[in-house]
């Protein structure tokens, strides 16, 4: 006890000098409830951290925003003059600090804003204004480039880290650091047929973390580095490389970014983030009913299906309670052309009619799989028009490899029209109810150089991806208003931009069951919780049977098996007896508690330090939890309850374990792999 005292005492200690040896050195500053930046006399600046009657100095002082020009970095700059104000503006009222500085013949504006309606972050606007009389050769920025001190002690690891980009090794998205560790997170195309993502990086240890990100209204073509330098610290930023001259008394603009402060995991950074991009403009519709209804996919057959195999299976899924019949992949002529293939459907439209007609009277709705934007080698839309495809610089085709396929551009008007033909045939001729979009290269694009598209910047590609799906999502909803969107981007790291049009996000072909939840808890962050999150085939979480952590984290559950036994398709999915007494149990939980249609709290537990790793739901005024490890024996917290008295069941083995007193209830249990419980009020 007497060394934790004077431990404690010393990092007081430690963080108090911090600020005074700061306070020396800070010519200006500008601070909101949670969050103070402070500037040098050099335009360095550094982040505190406000919370909880504390002042945490999250990093030292750093040139965080500097640009390249012939390639050197100008890091340093005289200060010349500030100024703080107050404003309103789209973001709510504020305080804006303006700085500026001087270096050769730059001269660097840096606005930072704090607004009231986001205590924990600072939204940066920076400038350069060529002064000299000759061009300068910028080759790009850098803005929000902090350090975090792993802080004392730093423990093992140091840091936890949520990171934004889309790679082809589908590697977790949330996830510890190690000394060494780099990730570019550069949001375009990082192969050929993997880019895009959230434009928002975060970093913390167990008393404070810190995010960064833009707040822009298109994609851009960023990177997001992340690095753990060594044992004691690890680093951030917004990089945009983009080559351009500065003539004598042209100004370079940044893009608007932000730099966040917290406590806990990187949610509320993403919770943050979400709420900034309401106030721009960003627009989510709730998800209808019918969205979290448990669902049954055809997958499990391959795309190799028949439809004689989907009627087959309709009793067992019936019976089973499902909601959804998915026919997926394999229905088409090939990709790009989205005719019937007549070995399965001999009569055309009529016999997928017929298909859809009998799941309908099963009592399910109908969903469609579909790969937008793709064409074929051989299909007969790239034949007819080649002026529609994705070029780039070389002239070549854009590869989509996955698929063994190309990209049609989608900025070229053609093409988007194109695809709401085929939603309009999905939906209205075939009276399918939803559509599964899905495909790695729905995240991103590269950029196009087709001459026949008429671009005003090869980039246009890249922004007008998210229309894409606008135009589907917009001309589905006028054929259905209730139609279902599910978008999976196949292992990729979500392009927020894409979010708004959608209302089932996905666990997108998870590894394991720690990516179901992951993903869960950051698409929760990211669109919230009208917005129905699908933990995708159960076949594909660990053991192949990890409902718990789809319905844990507030997820629809889903299925590909086969039936009955014996009745072909891929090996991974066939439903023996034995599993359709688990399956059946499973789905009556689901539907029981439906804590997909629940408040998920993603700040009440740390995904990385908190052990073991829990999250938690609140229902009316009941709350859930959920918690998972390999093999538990211990103490677990019950956070966020009321101060009252609650009865904790376990739910899944319908075991009363005790009355508890909130707001804050401790609990010893043991369990494997996973525990759920409900809190109920006395």
């Amino acid at each position: 006890m007497v060394e934790s005292r004077q431990l404690a005492v010393l990092l007081m200690t430690l963080s108090l000098d911090a600020v005074l040896t700061g306070l020396l050195q800070a010519q200006a500053r500008v601070e909101g409830k949670n969050i103070r930046i402070e500037f040098n006399s050099s335009l360095h600046s550094r982040v505190i951290a406000r919370m909880g009657g504390k002042e945490i100095v999250v990093g030292p002082f750093s040139p965080s925003e500097f640009v390249t020009v012939s390639g050197t970095e100008v890091k340093d700059f005289r200060q010349t003059g500030q100024n703080t104000e107050p404003l309103a503006d789209e973001l709510g009222r504020g305080r804006r600090l303006v700085i500026t500085g001087e270096a050769a013949s730059l001269t660097k504006t840096v606005a930072v804003t704090v607004y009231d309606e986001f205590p924990r972050l600072a939204f940066y606007d920076v400038q350069y204004i060529n002064t000299g009389t000759s061009d300068c050769q910028v080759a790009g920025w850098t803005n929000q480039h902090y350090s975090i001190a792993a802080g004392q002690p730093a423990g093992d690891p140091a840091f936890w880290s949520y990171q934004s980009a889309s790679y082809s090794k589908r590697p977790d998205w949330v996830l510890p650091l190690k000394p060494k560790f780099h990730q570019e997170n550069f949001l375009g195309m990082n192969s050929s047929d993997y880019g895009g993502g959230t434009p928002v990086v975060d970093i913390w240890r167990r008393d404070v973390g810190i995010g960064v990100g833009h707040v822009e209204l298109t994609p851009k073509l960023v990177s997001l580095p992340v690095d753990q330098v060594d044992d004691h610290s690890a680093e951030v930023a917004i990089r945009y490389e983009h080559a351009e001259t500065l003539k004598p008394g042209d100004t370079l603009k940044t893009f608007r970014t932000f730099v966040a402060v917290h406590r806990g995991d990187y949610f509320q950074t993403l919770t943050e983030y979400r709420k900034a991009m309401l106030k721009r403009g960003i627009k989510f519709d709730p998800a209808p009913a019918s969205a979290f209804e448990p669902i049954w996919c055809a997958w499990g057959f391959g795309k190799d299906f028949t439809p004689a195999q989907i009627d087959g299976v309709l009793p067992i899924v019936k019976k089973l309670g499902f909601g959804w019949v998915t026919v997926d992949h394999g229905w088409q002529t090939a990709e790009g052309d989205w005719y019937l293939n007549p070995k399965k459907f001999p009569h055309g439209d009529a016999d997928m009619k017929a298909l859809v007609r009998r799941i309908h009277a099963n009592g399910q709705k109908a969903q469609l799989w579909w790969g937008p934007l793709i064409a074929g080698p051989e299909s007969e839309t790239l034949k007819a028009h080649p002026e529609q495809a994705l070029l780039s610089a070389d002239g070549a085709k854009q590869r989509i490899t996955f698929w063994n396929g190309w990209y049609l551009c989608p900025a070229d008007p053609q093409v988007v029209d194109y695809l709401r033909t085929i939603v309009v045939k999905a939906l209205r001729d075939w009276d399918f109810d939803g559509l599964k979009l899905d495909g790695m290269h729905m995240n991103g694009a590269a950029p196009c150089y087709n001459p026949a598209h008429k671009h005003t910047r090869p980039e246009d590609s890249v922004e007008a991806m998210p229309q894409v799906f606008k135009a589907i999502y917009d001309t589905a909803r006028s054929v259905k208003p209730d139609v279902l969107i599910e978008w999976c981007p196949c292992g990729t790291s979500f392009n927020f931009y894409t979010l708004p049009y959608l209302n089932m996000s996905v666990a997108s072909d998870p590894r394991g069951s720690f990516q179901i939840r992951s993903k869960g808890k950051t698409l929760k962050a990211l669109h919230g919780d009208s917005t129905a999150y699908f933990g995708d085939h159960v076949e594909l979480s660990t053991g192949r049977d990890d409902f718990a952590s789809t319905i844990g984290v507030g997820g629809v559950v889903g299925t590909e098996f086969t039936w009955p036994p014996g009745a072909g398709g891929r090996t991974r999915g066939e439903l023996t007896p034995g599993k359709e007494q688990t399956w059946a149990k499973w789905i009556q939980i689901y539907r029981d508690k439906m804590l997909s249609r629940g408040e998920y709290l993603g700040d009440l537990y740390d995904i990385g330090f908190d052990r073991p790793e829990t999250h938690a739901i609140r229902k009316a005024e009941n709350m859930y939890y959920s918690f998972y490890a390999p093999d538990f024996k211990g103490v677990v917290e019950l956070r966020g309850l009321g101060s009252r008295s609650y009865t904790i069941t376990d739910f899944v083995n319908g075991k009363t374990l005790g009355s508890l007193r909130g707001p804050a209830a401790r609990l010893e249990v043991q369990f494997q792999k996973y525990l759920l419980l409900e809190a109920k009020p006395d």
